[in-house]
């Protein structure tokens, strides 16, 4: 009967000790690793705020081990919106002197409580849906005050997980996990990797974030300062994209609100540039789109309703994968067009098409930790593609300057040969032209009528270029006529007499421009029939003011045609009291405009080797009627042309009236200008005298009787 006693007594202490969850003692294991809080939790649907006291028998609660403590056997706990309890036994154990954390990963919000005690609230739980704040704690470490003694670790957890994607590989999630405080800030990869692992997969994003921004930057660049190469542009659209979504991606590691919508945006984005990065490879093989580019981007656009129903990080990569796979079959049927652009597009799409099947399939264990550089790896095909189409095409221009650099060679031994050839004619020459003094006045007359005709030849240059505006005025409001005719025809059709009336008058304004503009180019050509009248010598009343004004427009004009680099300051000082000139206006204006030429002519040539602060400037004054200076007693009037050119030698000044002397080079001057001028300006009764400073400029000052 004893035994019989004892056998009972023995069993009653096993059932009754079964009953018990096990104490879990945290020992000093958790100086070198996190342990997951998995065996031995009760758990219960419901809420009540005496479940968190230590006194409360939880031992008709269910027993679980899981490593998520919301799911058992995949079904979920706690459903959306609802809550629930869960309580562990455990201790410190007594060798542990370090404090404890916590590390708490949950799709909800959630109490912890320590001996009935709230130690921490993440989120707000609320019997009411509404009242819920969402929040996920991943990123922070957790106080958990445990003591030698037994204690109870209640969680009271709300499911609140987004409502989309639909189809999860969970319904809701809750993991603890545990380590000593030094632990959780060791930098050992393998003692602390829960968070140096993610600590270094986010410095990578960022990596990654800061070469797609270097590769917008440097693509934008080369679009702005080549924006011929239209391709750039698309470079740095798919760089852009690929900074936004490295950029949600940071985001959303660093959240801790529902992070649907920031996966939602980042996955658009990663799509685009995937997207983009395949069109920029057709512009590069300069492949039509075809069937498969079409089906790729249909694909894409499913992705996004796909969004709402599956994970972000299974749907997109997919697009990846075919994009890549698209990239690969283009380089290889083009590889022969482009042999290295399809070698380097070939080993990088099959480095990243290899990395993406093996991390959609889970072959490659590790592949979040890698993942931020693989998202480097397109882009940094582009620029790589992009050095060595620089490459090439610097290596082409090389050549071509070479072979320009050969032709100037052999034109240089040409010219030099042909001036060997002049020379030795110009000496053979010279002994007949000594003896032929004769026939140096009727060479001499006929140099004279070529200055004639190079002065006219100028003066048609300058109208040439005058006559232009007007005409292009004639030519655009004659089109804006047509257009508003037609338009009066139509309105006329429609009887809207008003809007006719309206269009007519617009037409008649029209007109009053191009007749405006039709005289102006008709006075143009009337001075032009002037000018290239045959001087009979005979003096008439004239405004030198205005005379001087149009040769020296006409002379601008005329250089303007000829060097459109030629960029001079014109300054203007007429003295209105000068009035009118008894003058032959051809032969003055000829004088003025061989004057004109040159001042131009100096400032031009001291331009072009002087710095660019050098502002070329040609000033022309005239001054009313006075007191020669070396004419007293007879009203003289002054005609003044200066320039900041470089002056002239005072070696050469008493040559410069001289005929047939020049400073221009052989083919550009006869040498008549001047020596033709001075014979002009004496024989109206008047002068010409010059100022001159070696570098600074020079003043050609006429004097004519008023």
């Amino acid at each position: 009967m004893t035994k019989i006693l004892y056998f009972i007594l023995i069993l009653i202490s096993f059932t009754a000790s079964g009953q018990f969850s096990k104490v879990a003692i945290l020992d000093t294991s958790l100086n070198r690793q996190w342990i997951i809080l998995a065996k031995d939790w009760r758990y219960q649907k419901g809420d009540n705020i005496e479940w968190a006291q230590p006194a409360f028998n939880d031992t008709s609660w269910p027993l679980m081990t899981s490593f998520n403590l919301n799911m058992i056997d995949s079904k979920p706990i706690n459903k959306r919106g609802k809550i629930g309890w869960f309580r562990k036994r455990l201790k410190a154990g007594v060798n542990l002197n370090d404090a404890l954390v916590l590390n708490i990963y949950q799709t909800g919000a959630s109490e912890i409580y320590l001996d009935g005690k709230l130690i921490h609230k993440l989120g707000v739980v609320s019997t009411n849906p509404k009242q819920i704040i969402y929040q996920d704690p991943s990123q922070y470490l957790l106080s958990l005050p445990l003591q030698t003694k037994e204690q109870i670790l209640a969680v009271r957890f709300v499911n609140d997980q987004e409502k989309f994607p639909v189809f999860l590989n969970y319904n809701g999630y809750l993991r603890l996990l545990v380590t000593t405080l030094s632990n959780a800030n060791s930098k050992d990869a393998i003692k602390n990797a829960q968070v140096v692992k993610g600590k270094l997969i986010e410095q990578r994003y960022f990596i990654t974030l800061g070469v797609s921004a270097f590769l917008c930057i440097l693509f934008s660049s080369l679009f702005f300062f080549f924006s011929s190469e239209k391709i750039n542009g698309f470079f740095a659209l798919s760089s852009f994209f690929l900074f936004l979504f490295i950029s949600f991606v940071l985001v959303s590691i660093n959240t801790e609100g529902k992070p649907f919508l920031i996966s939602f945006l980042w996955s658009i984005f990663s799509t685009i540039h995937v997207l983009l990065v395949l069109y920029c490879v057709y512009k590069i093989f300069d492949k039509k789109f075809g069937f498969f580019y079409w089906l790729i981007l249909a694909a894409s656009a499913i992705t996004i309703p796909m969004l709402f129903l599956f994970r972000a990080d299974f749907v997109t990569p997919s697009i990846g994968v075919l994009v890549n796979v698209e990239i690969v079959r283009v380089i290889i049927y083009f590889r022969k067009k482009d042999k290295y652009g399809s070698f380097i597009f070939l080993i990088f799409g099959g480095i990243n098409m290899i990395f993406w099947v093996a991390y959609i399939s889970g072959i490659f264990p590790f592949g979040n930790q890698y993942l931020p550089y693989a998202f480097m790896i397109t882009p940094i095909s582009l620029a790589i593609y992009l050095g060595y189409s620089f490459g090439s095409q610097s290596q082409s221009l090389r050549l071509k300057l070479l072979e320009v650099e050969q032709l100037s060679k052999e034109n240089h031994l040409i010219l030099s040969n042909q001036n060997e050839t002049l020379e030795k004619q110009v000496s053979e020459r010279t002994s007949a032209l000594n003896q032929s003094l004769e026939n140096l006045k009727s060479a001499q007359s006929q140099l004279i009528q070529s200055e004639k005709m190079a002065s006219l030849g100028e003066l048609t240059a300058g109208i040439a270029h005058e006559i232009q505006n007007p005409l292009n005025f004639v030519n655009n409001f004659s089109e804006v006529n047509k257009e508003l005719l037609i338009e009066m025809k139509d309105e006329m059709r429609k009887g809207n007499l008003v809007d006719a009336e309206d269009l007519a008058n617009d037409v008649i304004a029209n007109e009053d421009k191009i007749n405006h503009h039709g005289k102006r180019a008709d006075s143009i050509v009337k001075g032009m029939l002037q000018h290239s009248r045959t001087s009979k010598g005979e003096k008439e009343p004239t405004d030198i003011n205005a005379l001087g004004d149009e040769y020296l427009r006409l002379a601008y004009q005329g250089l303007l045609a000829k060097d459109p680099t030629l960029n001079a300051t014109i300054k203007t000082e007429f003295d209105a009291a000068v009035g009118n000139l008894n003058i032959v206006p051809q032969d003055i204006g000829r004088v003025l405009l061989n004057l004109y030429n040159n001042a131009f002519y100096a400032v031009d040539q001291k331009r072009k080797s002087a710095d660019e602060s050098y502002k070329p400037t040609v000033t022309v004054a005239t001054k009313g009627t006075f007191a020669s200076p070396s004419k007293r007693g007879r009203g003289e009037v002054m005609i003044s042309i200066s320039d900041n050119g470089p002056g002239i030698s005072q070696n050469i000044l008493d040559k410069i009236f001289q005929p047939f002397f020049t400073t221009k080079p052989t083919g550009q001057g006869t040498g008549l200008g001047l020596s033709l001028s001075y014979d002009i300006v004496k024989a109206h009764g008047g002068e010409i005298k010059i100022e001159t400073t070696e570098g600074v400029g020079s003043t050609f000052t006429i004097f004519l009787p008023a």
